[in-house]
């Protein structure tokens, strides 16, 4: 499948310098049609998984140890054998795509290696965004191809997921020799690859997090003070007003901050934190750590005159100073 081996003068960046065989630094061309294993068939691996079964892979076995797990396999690899992860990397002629927690990932990578299922040539992707090509330094080390290959999307782990998948960007870090390989393997998962380098991992992950994470938090804590305040249906009320947000955001980014942070409404400012100390004392410090950062922005970017500004900064920084004390 893959050229004759000859040594590299030296490792990607991150990763450690391989004690056995090594890959070659010429352009690796995968097989038309891969036979791919999937170590963790989660929410994400199992629909990876699908969409290039989808695109004419084959998945021929999968691992998971969770009753979840299992039948989210039999519904979106039905073609898979469901097998231990050993078992799985040494089926997993072409590629393996290992799709496990953050904090797991090493450890797993490390084990396969030991175990002496990873071989020459093979393509070893795993799903992290916070993770680069470092923590597959045990595969790189027996001549397997690394690549981390992160999806920037949420996943359900349902059929649904593989519409989503259409135009998605991949967060790609990858050998020089692996690049157009990994740009024609994103294709068939239907995404665009967005390269990241090996040191800025954590940097895009983080991002990522930043956003799509704390939305969810933010949103449901914009719901449960609307039910507070006797709103039944805060989803209805929410929607239209959030997806507007997030669109303009994403199209004219600090300019299409509104509200009383980005007025200078001290006031309003005010009587937001103290009926929220009252009500709901858990939710004064996100939004003094969202109203500040809001401001600072909003000044920034010319939204907030500095002088128009000031009385806003007081109450911040005064209420913080309370709910501190």
């Amino acid at each position: 499948m893959s050229a004759p081996l000859r040594p590299r003068p030296a490792a990607p960046p991150g990763v450690a310098a391989p004690q056995g065989p090594v890959v070659p630094d010429v352009p690796f061309v995968l097989p038309a049609r891969l036979t791919v294993g999937v170590v963790g068939a989660g929410r994400v691996g199992a629909v990876l998984g699908a969409a290039l079964v989808s695109a004419g892979h084959r998945v021929v076995a999968a691992s998971g140890v969770s009753g979840a797990t299992r039948a989210r396999i039999a519904l979106l690899l039905p073609d898979a054998v469901h097998r231990s992860a050993t078992a799985v990397a040494r089926a997993a002629v072409d590629l393996l795509l290992i799709a496990v927690p953050d904090d797991a990932l090493a450890g797993v990578v490390a084990g396969l290696a030991d175990a002496g299922t990873l071989r020459p040539g093979q393509v070893v992707a795993h799903t992290s965004g916070a993770h680069g090509l470092g923590v597959l330094a045990p595969a790189a080390a027996v001549g397997a191809r690394p690549l981390a290959l992160h999806p920037a999307m949420t996943f359900t782990g349902t059929p649904d997921d593989l519409s989503r998948l259409a135009g998605i960007s991949f967060g790609v870090t990858a050998p020089a020799e692996l690049r157009a390989a990994a740009a024609r393997l994103v294709a068939d998962l239907g995404g665009v690859p967005e390269w990241v380098g090996e040191t800025d991992r954590v940097l895009y992950h983080a991002a990522l997090a930043h956003g799509a994470n704390h939305l969810v938090t933010l949103v449901n804590e914009a719901a449960d003070r609307l039910r507070d305040a006797g709103v039944t249906q805060p989803e209805k009320v929410l929607a239209p007003l959030l997806r507007a947000a997030l669109e303009n955001a994403l199209r004219l980014g600090d300019d299409a901050l509104t509200g009383p942070v980005s007025r200078g409404d001290a006031g309003t400012v005010r009587r937001h934190l103290a009926r929220l100390a009252q009500t709901a004392p858990e939710s004064v410090d996100p939004y003094l750590a969202l109203a500040r950062r809001s401001a600072d922005r909003a000044i920034a970017a010319g939204r907030l005159r500095p002088v128009d500004a000031e009385s806003l900064l007081d109450v911040l920084a005064g209420v913080h100073r309370e709910v501190a004390a």
